[in-house]
Parts: C-alpha cells; sequence; structure tokens
C-alpha cells in the first residue's frame, strides 16, 4: 500500500491509469511536467481539461496541504472544471476524505484545498499561497483579473498553467503565447487529437467560418475582426532605433491657452483647446 501511494505520488500518469482513463501522450507530458508556467493551446474536445483536472487533483493529494484554485472567465466554466477534479476524486474512492465541501470548494482532510472561481477580480483577491493556479478559457480571461491573480504564486512559487483555444492576437493568453519568458508552450490541434473524426473536421470546416475553424481547431492565432489594422503591420510600424524628432511634447497647456488667443483664461464656448 506505501509503495502503491509512494509511486501515485511521484507519477501523476499512474493515477489517471487509476481512474480509468488512457491518456494521449502530450496529456501524459503535461501531468509530468515540472515547470512552473505551462501553455495549453490545444483544440476543442481534445482533453486538455481532464488533463488540467487531473493536474488539480494529483497537486491537491500529494501537495498538502495545497491550495488550488480553478479559474475561468464565468462561473459555470469554473464549475465544469471543479466537477471533473471531483470525478477523478471519486472514481478513485475518495482516497483523502472531505471535511468541507460545496458545489465550489473541497477542502480535505489532509489541509489541501480546491476553489472554484468564476473571474472576477473581487472574487480572487483574499486568496494567497497558491500551489497551483489553473486558468480556463485563459484567452477569454480580462488581462486586470490575470495582473491580479500572478502575484499569488510569488511567496508560494506554486505553478500557473494557461489552457485555452486562441482568441485574435490579443491579450495575455497571446502575448505569453508569442512573447512570454519561461513557459513552457504545448500546441495540440483537432487533427493530432485521435477521438476526433476526420469528417467531423471536414464538416466543421465547412460549416465555419475560416477565422473560427482555424482558432477553435487548428489553435491559430488570427486577425481580431473589428482591427482596422492588423497586429503584424502595428508591430511593423515601430523603429526602436529611430530617435525621436523632438524631446519635449509639441503642445502644453499653457501654448494651448496662448494659441487661442484666451490668454490663460478659459476657452470660450464652442472653442476648442
Amino acid at each position: 500500500m506505501i509503495a502503491q501511494d509512494l509511486a501515485l505520488a511521484l507519477d501523476p500518469v499512474l493515477l489517471a491509469q487509476r481512474v480509468g482513463l488512457d491518456l494521449d501522450p502530450w496529456q501524459r507530458d503535461v501531468l509530468r511536467s515540472t515547470e512552473q508556467q505551462v501553455i495549453l493551446n490545444v483544440s476543442r474536445q481534445a482533453g486538455k481539461s481532464t488533463a488540467s483536472s487531473l493536474l488539480a487533483l494529483h497537486t491537491a493529494l500529494y501537495q498538502s496541504p495545497a491550495l488550488v484554485l480553478l479559474l475561468a472567465p464565468a462561473l459555470r466554466q469554473a464549475q465544469e472544471l471543479y466537477r471533473k477534479v471531483k470525478d477523478a476524486w471519486l472514481a478513485l474512492g475518495q482516497p483523502v476524505p472531505t471535511v468541507e465541501e460545496s458545489a465550489l470548494r473541497m477542502e480535505l482532510a489532509n489541509g489541501s484545498r480546491i476553489v472554484a472561481l468564476p473571474g472576477k477580480e473581487a472574487t480572487i483577491r483574499g486568496f494567497s499561497g497558491a500551489a497551483l493556479l489553473l486558468v480556463d478559457e485563459a484567452s477569454r480571461v480580462p488581462d486586470d483579473l490575470y495582473q491580479a491573480v500572478r502575484p499569488m504564486l510569488a511567496v508560494s512559487g506554486g505553478r500557473i498553467v494557461l489552457l485555452s483555444t486562441p482568441w485574435g492576437k490579443r491579450g495575455f493568453f497571446f502575448e505569453e503565447w508569442v512573447n512570454g519568458i519561461g513557459w513552457e508552450r504545448i500546441r495540440i490541434t483537432a487533427d493530432q487529437c485521435p477521438r476526433i473524426p476526420a469528417d467531423w473536421l471536414a464538416r466543421e470546416r465547412l460549416s465555419l467560418p475560416p477565422h473560427a475553424y482555424r482558432s477553435e481547431y487548428m489553435c491559430e492565432f488570427g486577425e481580431t475582426l473589428d482591427s482596422v489594422f492588423g497586429h503584424d503591420d502595428i508591430q511593423a510600424a515601430f523603429d526602436p532605433p529611430l530617435v525621436p524628432l523632438f524631446d519635449r511634447p509639441l503642445f502644453t497647456p499653457q501654448s494651448r491657452e496662448a494659441a487661442s488667443g484666451n490668454g490663460g483664461g478659459n476657452a470660450p464656448k464652442g472653442a476648442t483647446a
């Protein structure tokens, strides 16, 4: 019994096998990864939530007392991820009993807590010292929320996993995927998932707009539909070595008042400063 527990503690993939799951190679890599920051740019229905929920459960069971936070843009999405964690815990036979349990929270007898949170800054600021932070549908999570949750890992040295499909060339999910430092990046497209039939993908390609198909199934970061200029065009317009023509602002409040002929007083009605 002790040997089995030790083996499960050392290899999360064995825990998945005990649950009855036959994981894809990339899912096994996720569970065995020791990187502190992981981005899963993975197709819809390819198994990123399954892998992440197993990681959450393994952390709670074998890194106690661990705080595991499940964050998503909406409460319903966070609940779905929490449900996967709980289902795996039940499939294992409840190896560690709960001392408190609700639709959004599970506290285990070993001191670990698993908490599902909606994507609202006010709901997450009270937490600190997280051992694991899972951000589901990360491309839809607001940037200010992401900036608010990162400090809770500072002291604990906890891990963060971003899981999502792309949602255009915008937001922290895109920026971390392209320019982020210290991330392990995993990209799995729908045609790499053995459970998604090729004929289904063929029908989806015909049914969906091209940008939606490439985003949801091919994990591509496309241009946002409401952008006047493309992301790459904007980036190409910047020239870091270029020396500014002026070392101070062209206009100051004083110069605008002088130009208006108002002598520093208030601009007349209808006039623009």
